[in-house]
């Protein structure tokens, strides 16, 4: 019998000509470039030069009510360069700093205390509603996701009149309730009283994030619901097969396959809550005695009532960079080196 051979001579290639495909290569680059460059143009001058612009403003002690004598935009002259003199001035601690700074200082501890009450309430509240909202019937399941998600298509404003109107001293329905109760008349100051703290918390502030939480659960709940509805059925099966109850799947598989949304979760909600103005602004105006100030209500007052444009710009580099910060250390301890 002939032993089979295989033909060890080169295939021949075909021959391309030079350019055979080069007009349909110079036409994809011509559209990649149109649809790129217009978007990284986008970008740049309404994300990259509003920052850079923002930093270059809180090197000068400017204000738009003062004419610079010349430089570029108006700075300089009478809107002098002071170099990184806010920044100095927000770490004088001394009784003797400046109101403006003793206001920075206030403000940016609120802030803090807000998104850092905020973020695990959001999630002890939205993951265990969204578990729950997945194991009801399928049929059920649109109309309880349309009823949480309202709140979040509801105008802040509308929302921040409206819970006060229940913090309200004479005429809210909290007060009302507590009246009802007690068979005598309240009338409280949930919103203006300084002195009224619930673990040296104060009840303002906790007003405010009872308001704010009610607008923002929904948003959350979502994510986590489309989350759960991807994990593999198989899986549960898995740990059904193997005597897992409803809590143990909750804490050993169902959050373990949810990390990396629990992180998008968490990094989206804290980044809303530095950034929470309307709803403040609307139910407490910051007050009382500055006790919801938070950094963009600083920013706000410095910049367009106070015209310190140039604190306010420094103000906001800091807000930036304490956003970026937190963002990726919620990154680094939440993050996940698989998917499912």
């Amino acid at each position: 019998m002939a032993e089979s051979t295989i033909s060890t001579q080169p295939v021949p290639q075909v021959a391309r000509k030079p350019g055979i495909f080069s007009g349909r290569d110079r036409a994809i680059k011509i559209f990649l470039a149109a649809t790129v460059i217009p978007m990284v143009l986008y970008m740049a001058f309404w994300s990259l030069f509003p920052i850079l612009w923002g930093f270059t403003l809180s090197l000068f002690e400017y204000s738009a009510r003062r004419a610079g004598a010349g430089g570029f935009l108006g700075m300089g002259g009478a809107n002098p360069y002071i170099g990184l003199q806010h920044y100095v001035n927000m770490l004088d601690f001394s009784e003797e700093a400046p109101k403006i700074v003793k206001q920075f200082h206030q403000s940016l501890k609120t802030t803090v205390l807000f998104a850092f009450l905020v973020v695990p309430l959001n999630m002890s509240i939205t993951l265990p509603l969204a578990v729950m909202l997945d194991s009801i019937h399928r049929r059920l399941q649109p109309f309880f996701r349309t009823f949480f998600f309202l709140p979040i298509v509801t105008a802040s404003v509308g929302v921040a009149i409206m819970w006060g109107f229940i913090f309200h001293p004479q005429l809210g329905l909290l007060n009302g309730i507590l009246t009802a109760i007690s068979g005598k008349m309240v009338a409280i100051q949930w919103l203006g009283d300084p002195h009224l703290k619930f673990l040296g918390i104060p009840v303002a502030l906790l007003a405010v994030i009872a308001a704010y939480l009610w607008q923002d659960i929904g948003y959350n709940t979502l994510i986590f619901i489309a989350a759960l509805q991807s994990i593999p059925q198989s899986l549960r099966d898995a740990a059904k097969v193997d005597g897992v109850n409803s809590l143990q799947m909750f804490w050993h598989v169902t959050i373990p396959l949810l990390r990396p949304t629990i992180l998008l979760a968490a990094v989206l909600t804290m980044i809303s809550a530095f950034q929470v103005f309307d709803i403040i602004q609307v139910m407490t105006n910051g007050g009382p005695q500055d006790q919801t100030r938070v950094l963009v209500i600083d920013i706000y007052y410095n910049a367009f009532r106070f015209q310190r444009m140039g604190w306010a710009s420094a103000v906001s580099v800091v807000l930036f960079l304490l956003v970026l910060v937190i963002s990726l250390i919620q990154t680094r301890l939440l993050r996940t080196e698989w998917e499912y």
